[in-house]
């Protein structure tokens, strides 16, 4: 039995600033530096992190309900990967969904 792999490619990076909402409600301001793939079964996924002053951070951690408008205006929902945050941080990973850019011109290279 031959299994077919699907091939995972790299898209690009995209980074900048924008701000953490809820539901439409400015929480916090954020950088993000992000990695976009393509999965020809899955479409894109991004995962990267989020950089926020640490008494924002703190704040911010674990929720679920979190989006970010980036400086471009893409709306994205965010989901933390680490279950904790360290003392004093002012980064966390994430995994990042929704209107994900597909072409190659919106990721840096």
């Amino acid at each position: 039995m031959t299994r077919k792999t699907k091939a995972l490619r790299y898209l690009g990076g995209m980074s900048g600033h924008g701000v953490v909402t809820h539901n439409g409600e400015t929480l916090a301001q954020a950088d993000f530096d992000f990695d976009g793939y393509f999965n020809a079964g899955g479409g894109v996924t991004v995962c990267g992190e989020i950089h926020a002053p640490p008494k924002d951070l703190k704040r911010l951690f674990g929720r679920s309900d979190l989006q970010l408008l980036t400086d471009r205006g893409l709306l994205l929902d965010l989901s933390f990967l680490d279950s904790t945050l360290g003392p004093g941080s002012d980064v966390a990973h994430v995994d990042v969904t929704g209107k994900l850019p597909t072409a190659l011109a919106d990721w840096r290279h």
